[in-house]
C-alpha cells in the first residue's frame, strides 16, 4: 500500500527535516555583497509600486506655518486652561502665559524650523530673531507678549463688536480656546515679521540709493 501511495505521488520519496531546514548560504551572501555594480537595474515603474501612494507633499511655507501654529495653541492648552483653575488675575495668567510664548519660541518653534529647513537659513525669514544668541532669549519673551497683546486685542474687539450687535453683556461670545488662539497668534506674528522684512527692505533700498548718489 505504501508503495502505491508513493507511485501516484510521482515516485518521489519524502524530504528530511534537515532538507527542509538548509540554508541557501549562496543566496544569503548574494545578499550581503549586493550593490550597485552587482545588482541588476530596475525600472522607474517598478520602484514606484513600493513607494507611498500620496503625492502630496506640503510646501516649506506650509510646515513653516503649522510649527509657528501648533505651539502657541500648546501653551494656550497647557498654560491658560491648564493653570486657570490655581490663577485667578488675569493679568498673572497673561504674564505668565507671555513668559511660556516667549520661552517656547526660542526653545522649540525657532529650532524646529532651523531642523526643517533644507539649507542654512532658509527658514529665517519666518522668524523675528531668527540668530540664536544670548539675546534671543530676552528678545522672542518680550515679542511674545507682544504678540500676546494683540491677541487679546483680537478676542477683546470680537466680543464688543457681538455685544454691539446683540445688545447682549452677560455672555462671553467668543472664549479663549487652543486652535483658535493659535490661529490667531501665527497670523498676528506673521503680519509682524512680514512688517520687519518690510522695514528691513526699505532701509537696504536707501542705503544703495545713497551708495550710487554718493558714486556718481
Amino acid at each position: 500500500m505504501a508503495k502505491q501511495k508513493q507511485q501516484k505521488s510521482g515516485g518521489t520519496t519524502p524530504k528530511s527535516a534537515a532538507e527542509y531546514y538548509k540554508l541557501n548560504t549562496k543566496a544569503v551572501d548574494d545578499l550581503v555583497d549586493a550593490d550597485e555594480s552587482n545588482s541588476p537595474e530596475v525600472s522607474e515603474e517598478e520602484l514606484s509600486k513600493y513607494r507611498s501612494v500620496s503625492k502630496f507633499k506640503p510646501k516649506e511655507w506650509m510646515k513653516a506655518l503649522f510649527i509657528k501654529f501648533w505651539f502657541p495653541a500648546a501653551v494656550c492648552y497647557f498654560f491658560f486652561w491648564g493653570l486657570g483653575t490655581y490663577v485667578s488675575d488675569m493679568l498673572d495668567m497673561l504674564f505668565i502665559t507671555a513668559i511660556a510664548l516667549g520661552i517656547i519660541t526660542d526653545l522649540l518653534t525657532n529650532n524646529m524650523l532651523r531642523f526643517i529647513a533644507k539649507s542654512d537659513g532658509a527658514n529665517d525669514r519666518w522668524m523675528m530673531f531668527p540668530k540664536k544668541g544670548y539675546y534671543s532669549f530676552p528678545a522672542n519673551i518680550l515679542y511674545g507678549g507682544v504678540v500676546l497683546a494683540m491677541v487679546v486685542t483680537i478676542y477683546n474687539m470680537i466680543n464688543m463688536a457681538f455685544v454691539l450687535a446683540t445688545g447682549i453683556t452677560d455672555t462671553t461670545f467668543l472664549g479663549v480656546e487652543p486652535i483658535l488662539f493659535g490661529v490667531f497668534y501665527v497670523l498676528c506674528d506673521s503680519l509682524l515679521v512680514e512688517f520687519k522684512h518690510l522695514c528691513v527692505r526699505i532701509v537696504k533700498d536707501a542705503m544703495r540709493k545713497e551708495k550710487r548718489a554718493n558714486a556718481s
